[in-house]
């Protein structure tokens, strides 16, 4: 079943039949222009979408594939599609007899256990041939579609079991035959979605794809099939040398850590994700052996694509930002997925909710077991606000509506070396982009009240976290609310001894008299005039707080990302004068003092502790 297809999904494909001698110019003008195609189909599937997910957050991603299964290039998207699009491509390959392949055929994969994310990221994608009839690549688009079809809407079924709950899984199925659409198979998709805007989103998909194979197939004409070959096996190979040169410079050894998920949907405690990153010379091996295995929890369980494209997230981020991503990276790695833990689950396991928590516990572990080794490239590749955080309704015409709650916000934005956490969102999520908080109001009953900043919501450190902001949402007609609240009890890691960031927390029909703390899961409804409050957490701290610049300390009191009160017993920096005679000063004497006196209150926990 789905273990032994993951076992052939992953193994690695062989180089390309090719009789050119490549050129690294030459090789790199052909892969500049995949790029570029992979650029212009996702820019083209964003303008042309029908949804704000896809035309306004942009949480799409293009790829080409070879004829082997191997990313040749991806383009600036979402980063963890990035990685995972190409298991489900592999599977298509590995049955392309039986689903007839050929020219101007176009296909659709959903099904996390054929090599899929979560159901909701459809991965549209077509072959393309070379003069002689020969496959050469693969056109790919990853996009995250609103509904898919299940239980509930946005496919987010908070207590399911099974992945049928969620919607329709579609292991591979084909939308265009020869250049001819599928009506009967595409009407089939369209009628499993709840929402309006899928028919749009799934027509600029399938025009997207036919455009980028266009360009490929151009490609092939100019330079002929095995040169494209050549190129494709340079760039991966040139990506598996500099990311093994890099390693080797890296000091042997083995390096363990453990991130902890508040709770399942279901209120179980603390699951566990533990990750062991050994170096010897060349070989980086990232092992998960030791992560939650308990097959009672509920909604905590990731696809095996997405286990491995969250891992390569964060170990790309560790590397010069110049090597080039491909299957390279992957070749120069060995994953450890054990089977049967949260990471690489059952056959039929939900997965909708697996691809927020454990996937971003999965990077933030890998980040936290490597800031040993590269602590000055140690970014968090993470986002740990819980989903679905969402309100739906019904319209005037009887269509159902979802906000999804992706608008403007704060979070998650941790420090690196040198750098305090700034910006809205965190790396991890590329290009996606937060929608205008505007235009939610624009599209659906609500009013978005506030969107403040929280002092003291940001992890300290020498250099500190970005703070998480305080969203207030009221509803203006009856709807149903959806929420998981995690990453309370747990919240984003601190890198290199900085602290950790700030919590979550979630209200509620906010100041009536049923105001309610949402403390696990819930699917509510909400009456006209109802108002939510979301705290999104803040980023961590990198380095310890004591080390940061006393004068720093200052400058965030002043633009109150951080108060008095936590200057003095977080950062140990005695202030004097107020922020409204705008004659705040550090007291540089006493800052020494109380800064000595912390350090030697550490050490003595530390000696007791032993």
């Amino acid at each position: 079943m789905s273990f032994e297809l993951n076992r052939k999904l992953a193994a690695r494909p062989a180089a390309l039949p090719t009789n050119i001698d490549m050129d690294p110019v030459s090789a790199d003008i052909i892969r500049g222009a995949f790029e570029t195609i992979c650029f212009e189909a996702a820019t083209h599937l964003g303008r042309a979408a029908s949804s704000p997910i896809i035309n306004q957050s942009n949480e799409r991603n293009a790829a080409i594939i070879d004829q082997h299964g191997r990313l040749a290039t991806g383009a600036i998207g979402t980063p963890h599609l990035t990685f995972a699009s190409q298991l489900t491509v592999r599977y298509g390959l590995m049955m392309q007899e039986e689903y007839d392949w050929g020219p101007g055929d176009v296909f659709l994969g959903n099904d996390p256990d054929y090599g899929g994310g979560h159901l909701p990221d459809y991965n549209v994608y077509g072959p393309v041939y070379g003069n002689g009839g020969e496959l050469v690549a693969v056109m790919a688009l990853q996009a995250h579609q609103g509904d898919t079809g299940g239980k509930d809407p946005g496919g987010f079924t908070l207590e399911a079991t099974d992945i049928f709950t969620e919607g329709l899984a579609i292991p591979c199925l084909k939308l265009v035959h020869r250049g001819k659409k599928r009506l009967d198979v595409i009407k089939l998709v369209e009628r499993n979605n709840r929402f309006q805007t899928f028919s749009g989103d799934l027509a600029a998909m399938i025009s997207a794809v036919e455009k980028g194979a266009r360009r490929i197939a151009g490609l092939i004409g100019k330079y002929g099939a095995a040169t494209i070959r050549a190129a494709i096996n340079h760039a991966i190979d040139t990506t598996e040398r500099r990311f093994r040169e890099t390693v080797a410079r890296w000091p042997d050894g083995i390096y363990a850590a453990d991130v902890y998920i508040d709770h399942d949907t279901a209120g179980t405690k603390d699951v566990r994700i533990h990750v062991a990153c050994t170096i010897k010379g060349d070989q980086l091996t990232v092992d998960l052996t030791g992560t939650d295995d308990r097959p009672t929890l509920v909604g905590v369980w990731n696809t095996f694509a997405n286990s491995r494209g969250y891992v390569m997230t964060q170990l790309a981020s560790a590397v010069d930002p110049g090597i080039v991503k491909n299957e390279g990276l992957f070749n120069a790695v060995d994953i450890v997925l054990p089977e049967g833990c949260i990471a690489h689950p059952p056959p039929n396991k939900p997965a909708a909710l697996g691809s927020f928590h454990p996937a971003c516990e999965i990077t933030e572990a890998v980040c936290v077991a490597l800031s040993h080794v590269v602590p000055e490239r140690s970014a968090p590749q993470v986002y740990k606000i819980g989903m679905p955080n969402s309100v739906i309704g019904v319209n005037d015409k009887g269509q159902m509506y979802m906000d999804q709650g992706v608008d403007s916000r704060s979070m998650d934005v941790s420090a690196v070396m040198g750098i305090d956490g700034w910006g809205s969102c965190p790396v991890s999520l590329g290009n996606l982009l937060l929608s205008q908080a505007e235009d939610a109001e624009s599209r659906f009953p609500v009013l978005n009240i506030s969107r403040d900043m929280t002092t003291d919501a940001c992890g300290a450190g020498q250099w500190r976290g970005m703070p998480g902001s305080l969203n207030v949402k009221q509803v203006l007609q009856p709807m149903t609310a959806m929420a998981w609240m995690v990453s309370a009890a747990h919240p984003i890691s601190g890198i290199c001894g900085g602290n950790q960031g700030t919590p979550y927390i979630n209200h509620f029909e906010v100041g009536s008299s049923n105001e309610r703390r949402i403390e696990l899961a819930t699917l509510a409804q909400l009456p006209p005039g109802a108002v939510i409050a979301y705290q999104h957490g803040g980023g961590g701290g990198f380095g310890p707080p004591i080390l940061r610049d006393p004068q720093a300390v200052r400058e965030d009191v002043l633009d109150e990302l951080v108060s008095t009160a936590a200057a003095r017993s977080i950062y140990g920096v005695v202030l004097t004068g107020t922020i409204d005679a705008f004659d705040l000063a550090v007291d540089l004497q006493a800052t020494a003092k109380l800064r000595a006196d912390m350090r030697a209150a550490g050490d003595a926990r530390a000696e007791a502790a032993e």
